[in-house]
């Protein structure tokens, strides 16, 4: 089965930078789009940034200039650097990938079990 692991939460003061990062494994054939998304304590999950398999971004307009999502597709990895963190970017992260298992003709929507961001003081 196909796994999305992330890593690289934390707590961080306001202003600092985190790298999260999230591979994916299991029987892969091929992995399509990847993209960070975010849950913050009463509010909806929203999306951050994407990713496609060609290296073509989109950014949130709350995250533009300060985060950058990249991807090693040799590694089924997909990152997501954050510099200057402010407080209401506080949540928790979740790892998204459209993926296509071996011997299946289609591509599924899989979600990593997410990591706590906390920019705090």
């Amino acid at each position: 089965q196909v796994q999305l692991v992330e890593s690289g939460g934390g707590l961080v003061q306001p202003g600092g930078s985190l790298r999260l990062s999230c591979a994916a494994s299991g029987s892969i054939f091929s992995i399509y789009d990847m993209g960070w998304y975010r849950q913050a304590p009463g509010k909806q999950r929203e999306l951050v940034a994407t990713i496609t398999a060609g290296g073509i971004t989109n950014y949130a307009d709350s995250v533009k200039g300060r985060f950058t999502i990249s991807r090693d597709n040799a590694k089924n990895t997909v990152y997501l650097q954050m510099n200057s963190l402010k407080p209401e970017d506080t949540a928790v992260y979740y790892c998204n990938a459209e993926i296509m298992e071996r011997l299946s003709k289609y591509g599924m929507d899989y979600w990593g079990k997410g990591t706590l961001v906390t920019v705090s003081s």
